[in-house]
C-alpha cells in the first residue's frame, strides 16, 4: 500500500470513529465570552443570587426574585445538620484518614442515597401519584390521597418524606410552604403533601410531619422540576457543609480516631436571631 493509500485510509477512519461532537443547551464557552442558557455570566454575577442561577441552570429560564429566595431556602434548609448525618459522617471519617478535600466531599456524596437524602424524590413521585389519581378518576384530591394511602398501607409501603428521627415537627418545613406562598407556586401539590401528612397521622394514631425532604419535593414539583432531578438539590446543599466538617475534622481531631455518630458536643455560638435590614 502506497503512503497515499495508507493517508486515504487513515482519514476515512477517523471521519467514521469522530464522536467529539455532540450538541449542548447549557453553556457556551468561546474567548472571552461564557452564556449561561444565553445569559452573560457577567451579566448574572451580583444581579442573581445562587437560587434563581440553579433554576436557570435545570430550567432553562430566569425565575422571579421571589422563585429565586424559595429556590434558595431550599437549598439553605440542607446545608448541614450535624456530624451524625451520614454523609457528614462519611466524609469526617474520610478526613480523618488524612483523605484530601475533594475525597472528603465525594466520600459524603456518596453516602446520600435512598435513605439519606433520597426521601425528596420518592415523596414527590408518591404526591405525583395521589394528583394523577385525583386527575384520572375525577375525584378530590382528599379522596385519592386516602385511596392512595389505603393502598400503600395494604403493601406496607412507607411513604417517604414524613417524620424525623430527631425532630417531632421539623422547623424548616413551614418556612419553605411560606415562602412558596409568598412566591405564588403553592397549589395542588403541597396541598396534596399536607393531605399525606393528615392521612398518615391518622392511620398511626399520632401525627407524622412533613419533613424537609417532603416539603421540598411538594415545592420543587409546583415549580415544575423532573423528579429525577429533585435528589440533586440535596447534594448541591449539602456540598458546603460537608466541606465546613471535612475541614473541622482536618484542623481539630486526632487522625485515624474512632468516630462515632451521636457522640459529638457542640461548642459553637449560642443561639441567636438573624439581623435583617
Amino acid at each position: 500500500m502506497t503512503p497515499l493509500e495508507t493517508g486515504s485510509r487513515f482519514r476515512h477512519t477517523a471521519r467514521i470513529m469522530d464522536t467529539s461532537k455532540f450538541n449542548t443547551a447549557i453553556t457556551s464557552t468561546k474567548p472571552d465570552e461564557i452564556l449561561l442558557r444565553g445569559y452573560p455570566i457577567e451579566q448574572l454575577m451580583g444581579n442573581v443570587d445562587f437560587g434563581q442561577a440553579v433554576y436557570l441552570l435545570f430550567r432553562g429560564e430566569l425565575p422571579s426574585a421571589k422563585v429565586g429566595r424559595l429556590m434558595t431556602a431550599m437549598l439553605v434548609s440542607s446545608i448541614d445538620h450535624g456530624p451524625a448525618a451520614p454523609s457528614v459522617n462519611g466524609a469526617r471519617l474520610s478526613a480523618s484518614t488524612g483523605a484530601p478535600l475533594n475525597a472528603c466531599v465525594a466520600a459524603g456524596i456518596l453516602n446520600i442515597n435512598r435513605f439519606h437524602g433520597g426521601a425528596i424524590e420518592d415523596c414527590a413521585i408518591a404526591i405525583l401519584e395521589i394528583t394523577k389519581r385525583a386527575e384520572a378518576e375525577s375525584i378530590g384530591l382528599d379522596v385519592a390521597t386516602e385511596n392512595v394511602l389505603n393502598e400503600y398501607r395494604q403493601r406496607k409501603f412507607r411513604v417517604a418524606g414524613f417524620g424525623h428521627r430527631l425532630h417531632q415537627a421539623d422547623p424548616r418545613t413551614p418556612r419553605l410552604f411560606a415562602l412558596a406562598e409568598e412566591a405564588g407556586v403553592c397549589g395542588k401539590f403541597i396541598e396534596t403533601c399536607k393531605l399525606i401528612e393528615a392521612g398518615l397521622s391518622k392511620q398511626l394514631g399520632k401525627r407524622l410531619p412533613i419533613n424537609v425532604d417532603g416539603a421540598i419535593g411538594a415545592v420543587l414539583l409546583e415549580l415544575g422540576f423532573e423528579t429525577e432531578l429533585m435528589n440533586g438539590f440535596f447534594m448541591i446543599a449539602r456540598v458546603p457543609g460537608l466541606i465546613a466538617q471535612s475541614h473541622e475534622e482536618t484542623t481539630r481531631e486526632k487522625k485515624m480516631r474512632k468516630i462515632i455518630p451521636g457522640t459529638h458536643a457542640y461548642d459553637g455560638p449560642a443561639k441567636r436571631d438573624v439581623q435583617t435590614d
